[in-house]
């Protein structure tokens, strides 16, 4: 070693992936949601969730000192974020956010070198429709999908409904909805709002059951269609969340222009995601997530504030207007 220089960081970095699988493991395991009953002793979580005793220790005190689990005079208890967040009887359930990561998103890291080497995505498909058909065949697929899509949504959820100056807009569509947890958290914290989830006709019984389960089906409808072959229906305020980053350029594009084209005089978009940095050097985040699209996706990116902003004029928006959110995404807000 060379004075003040380790490789400390290098080694932290390469097996980070240790903290993600034990937690990946915990959520499938189902130990959070167990632990929201009641505290437990390591025996009563073996018994329970079929844990092997030579494992079980090392894998509960893992969590402690990683801080998701708590111990104390031999009983363990979910932190308060594990509580809120892991425990799958809650609404405020990301875990299948966490299953997506771990079934689908780790298989093709697996292979980020053949990808950075073709430029190819490593799952097996021909192009991003393919990719969104993939998700979608299955009706158990698709359910964890939409759900995984909710988890990661949460957050900016609830601060795009606080911070976002609704008053002077009644009408919102959100594309790309999944289940619907933003037009449906806007809509609770708005009264006056009324709101549509907008995806793929398939999508309709598992989006308006959740609604309903959130009781606001009186104001936030379901409209099936396809954001780049059918009309969209007008609005004040579009939204698109986490959408773009999986397409190329053209796609892009032509997803931001067909907003456009749908809003009236004085509407607005709302683009947000994991947007990279300007300079490209500080959002570890959205490097890493512009690099999922490149596994995942047939010529998807991630892409900068500044970059979606003049995308966005240059399919006619006369006044753009980046927001950094206090969550991993940064939102440009678009005026027509």
């Amino acid at each position: 070693m060379s004075g003040d220089v380790t490789p400390n960081r290098i080694i932290q970095t390469g097996f980070r992936f240790l903290a993600s699988k034990a937690l990946f493991a915990a959520v499938e395991l189902g130990v959070f949601t167990e632990l929201a009953e009641e505290p437990l002793t390591r025996e009563a979580l073996e018994e329970r969730l079929d844990l092997h005793p030579r494992a079980s220790a090392d894998f509960l005190d893992a969590l402690v000192a990683l801080g998701f689990l708590e111990r104390d005079d031999g009983l363990y208890r979910n932190a308060p974020d594990a509580d809120l967040y892991l425990d799958q009887n809650k609404e405020t359930y990301v875990g299948d956010a966490l299953a997506l990561g771990n079934n689908r998103m780790y298989p093709a890291w697996m292979n980020l070198a053949d990808a950075v080497r073709t430029g190819e995505p490593q799952v097996d498909l021909d192009d991003d429709d393919e990719y969104f058909n993939a998700l979608y065949e299955a009706d158990e697929r698709l359910e964890r999908f939409a759900s995984s899509m909710t988890g990661f949504s949460l957050a900016v959820a609830t601060v795009i409904a606080e911070t976002f100056e609704w008053e002077e807009y009644e009408t919102v569509c959100d594309l790309g909805t999944a289940e619907g947890q933003v037009p449906v958290t806007i809509a609770e914290k708005n009264p006056h709002i009324e709101a549509t989830a907008f995806d793929l006709p398939k999508l309709e019984p598992i989006s308006m059951e959740f609604i309903a389960e959130r009781g606001m089906d009186d104001r936030v409808s379901f409209h099936g269609g396809n954001f780049l072959e059918d009309p969209l229906p007008e609005h004040d305020v579009f939204i698109l969340g986490r959408i773009i980053h999986d397409w190329g350029l053209s796609g892009k594009k032509e997803i931001l222009e067909r907003a456009y084209e749908a809003l009236p005089e004085g509407g607005v978009l709302l683009v947000y995601g994991t947007m990279i940095d300007n300079e490209r050097r500080e959002n570890e985040m959205g490097l890493l997530v512009s690099l999922n699209t490149l596994v995942e996706t047939a010529d998807g990116f991630d892409y900068t504030p500044q970059e979606c902003e003049t995308w966005l004029r240059e399919v006619g928006f006369s006044k753009t207007e980046v927001r950094d959110l206090p969550t991993p995404e940064t939102m440009v807000v678009a005026t027509k």
